[in-house]
């Protein structure tokens, strides 16, 4: 029988690069069982959901530029899936969570979500964001991170607003933040920064937020680290850097 239209063989590059495409795009799965468990308050069960999404994110870049996806299918933009769904588990659900947990009273916890949406979108705009050395040129809208930090502190209504605050006032500051894996100065320390960070940050989880004094200090140490570190490596431009001659 013929076919009423012409056959042609989908060559495996292309499947393994549109199987990329697809790993990236679970993340939005991901991001809706993360809505589901903030709606029902299963802040445990959230924080989960968003560490399996902020793995998948980590480890697609690298994968798609390992087998050419841009490429190989260049009609189709990772760049834009991969923002999408950053928007979404990195900052519209962690705001939602921060609203949802009670942890800023009314009517603070509005201004508090509303000024990280609509701060992180107009942060996405922004063209220039990322440094010649892959930092961060403001905070860079690491919302899942920092909000899940006052999870784990147990953050009173007046700290965490004013964090929130001064977040959003960062983003738009030329203070430079670090990407963990794509940044080459002191990598090795930063990767085994975060790596301790992610640690004790699935210890907080194991235990329902209910941490040890040691462990809450030890998540907001590491924390600080990857916080402050892009900054104090903008002050000091040749730290981390190999000595020549």
């Amino acid at each position: 029988m013929k076919l009423p239209f012409k056959y042609r063989r989908v060559p495996y590059a292309e499947i393994r690069a549109f199987s990329v495409h697809i790993l990236t795009a679970s993340g939005s799965f991901m991001a809706f069982l993360a809505l589901v468990a903030a709606a029902e308050e299963r802040f445990v069960d959230l924080w989960w959901w968003l560490a399996v999404a902020m793995l998948i994110d980590g480890i697609d870049g690298p994968i798609a530029r390992k087998l050419n996806v841009k490429e190989v299918l260049p009609n189709w933009s990772g760049v834009m899936l991969d923002n999408v769904i950053d928007y979404v588990t990195y900052v519209l659900i962690p705001a939602f969570a921060l609203y949802q947990s009670g942890m800023i009273g009314e009517p603070l916890s509005f201004v508090a979500a509303g000024l990280i949406v609509v701060s992180s979108a107009i942060y996405y705009a922004d063209m220039g964001m990322k440094t010649d050395e892959n930092f961060f040129s403001g905070f860079p809208v690491a919302w899942n991170m920092l909000v899940f930090t006052l999870f784990v502190i147990d953050a009173s209504e007046t700290v965490a607003f004013l964090i929130v605050l001064a977040a959003v006032v960062m983003t738009f500051l030329p203070i430079n933040f670090l990407h963990p894996v794509r940044v080459a100065r002191l990598r090795p320390i930063n990767l085994t920064m975060f790596g301790i960070w992610s640690v004790l940050s699935a210890c907080a989880l194991l235990l329902h937020f209910e941490s040890p004094d040691w462990l809450m200090w030890a998540v907001m140490l590491t924390g600080g680290y990857l916080f402050v570190i892009g900054g104090v490596m903008q002050m000091f431009p040749n730290l981390g850097k190999p000595k020549t001659g």
